[in-house]
């Protein structure tokens, strides 16, 4: 399953949002670490499509695809050298697949802001610096240990660990995160081993007034956009406030809330679509009468690997999968005529799997 890391400093309305989330609630109190323990929260990814495959085929069973979130600990400045709750946290965001940074964007007298005023450039820095110095701390660590050997193997594979973690601390030493700097198919390949938070993938959350959120910006929320456009972030505007009263709502509800508000979205549609494109994953689905099913698969993957996500001896006896597109099938309202049309497809080893293809892989094991 997907993992997001939620991070920000205290009191930006991390918790507020993960409320929202979660629809659980989980302590939102008005002071740093009332979130100790990372907190996960399922959340159900939106698709009308599998909403529409439901309605033709009325399926005893519908299961989306699902997305989990992390909230991790509230972090201060200083937290890499064991301030706050230290070190605690920093295990857990390496294991997530990407960070949604929460960076507070509202003026509010009541909620006390940890660093005295709101300033997202100066939050944003805090946070990154803290991850940075961890990054820097593995790489050093791994450095000390195969530099002698290093200047004397001769073996290449030692030799290319060494320069490329060289090639990593003089970019952290300029306080530069890891994903900003270019790397080969290669590289990335070893440095995965390594778990480094700066490399993940990110998203700003920032998070705004009721009324701004209908605006759709502030002058604090430009500066964001600013800064994330250096390394190629994405930033969504929304107010986790809106968010947690959303979660309160049935699906009927939810919509005339939202069309009142002028808003087509929620924030957390916008940010569940945002990391899945971040990172490049689609879906595909499988429909029948007694399922119908939304998949999750990598963007580039072949029918025999995405046939493995449902169940590994469907990639290991893998011999075909009849594929039909969901325009074709939603332009036809049956398989029936989709077949008739001569637009279901029989597809081989190589194909490369499709947003939005509904597929039966055929197998023998």
């Amino acid at each position: 399953m997907l993992k997001a890391g939620i991070v920000g400093l205290p009191n930006v309305g991390k918790s507020t949002l993960f409320n929202a989330i979660t629809k659980k609630n989980i302590l939102a109190a008005n002071y740093p670490f009332a979130t100790i323990d990372p907190n996960i929260g399922v959340v159900v990814v939106p698709d009308s499509r599998l909403e529409f495959l439901e309605e033709i085929y009325i399926p005893e069973k519908t299961t989306p695809t699902t997305y989990e979130f992390t909230d991790i600990a509230g972090l201060v400045k200083g937290a890499s050298q064991g301030e706050g709750l230290g070190n605690k946290f920093l295990s857990h965001i390496r294991e997530v697949d990407a960070i949604v940074e929460v960076v507070r964007c509202f003026e509010e007298t009541d909620i006390i802001h940890v660093e005295g005023d709101v300033n997202p450039i100066r939050d944003i820095e805090i946070i990154n610096t803290e991850l940075i110095i961890s990054d820097l701390e593995i790489i050093q660590n791994r450095l000390n240990k195969i530099s002698k050997k290093a200047g004397m193997t001769k073996d290449l594979q030692e030799k290319f660990e060494y320069e490329l973690l060289k090639k990593c601390e003089e970019a952290l030493l300029k306080e530069t995160s890891l994903r900003r700097i270019e790397l080969t198919k290669d590289e990335k390949l070893i440095i995965k081993n390594f778990s480094l938070i700066t490399l993940k993938p990110i998203i700003y959350m920032a998070n705004v007034s009721e009324e701004d959120a209908i605006i759709g910006n502030n002058k604090y929320t430009d500066l964001v956009s600013e800064y994330a456009s250096t390394e190629n972030a994405s930033v969504i505007v929304m107010s986790a406030k809106i968010e947690s009263e959303l979660a309160e709502l049935n699906d009927e509800d939810k919509k005339l809330f939202l069309e009142d508000l002028g808003i087509t979205n929620s924030g957390l549609d916008k940010l569940i679509y945002a990391t899945y494109n971040l990172l490049g994953l689609e879906t595909f689905f499988t429909a029948g009468k007694d399922e119908c099913r939304a998949w999750t698969f990598k963007k580039g993957t072949k029918a025999p690997a995405c046939a493995g996500i449902i169940h590994s001896d469907f990639e290991r006896g893998f011999i075909k999968a009849e594929i039909m597109s969901f325009n074709d099938f939603y332009e036809y309202k049956s398989e029936l005529k989709v077949k008739e049309a001569g637009k279901m497809r029989l597809e081989g080893k190589e194909y490369l799997m499709q947003d939005g293809d509904i597929c039966y892989f055929r197998f023998n094991v």
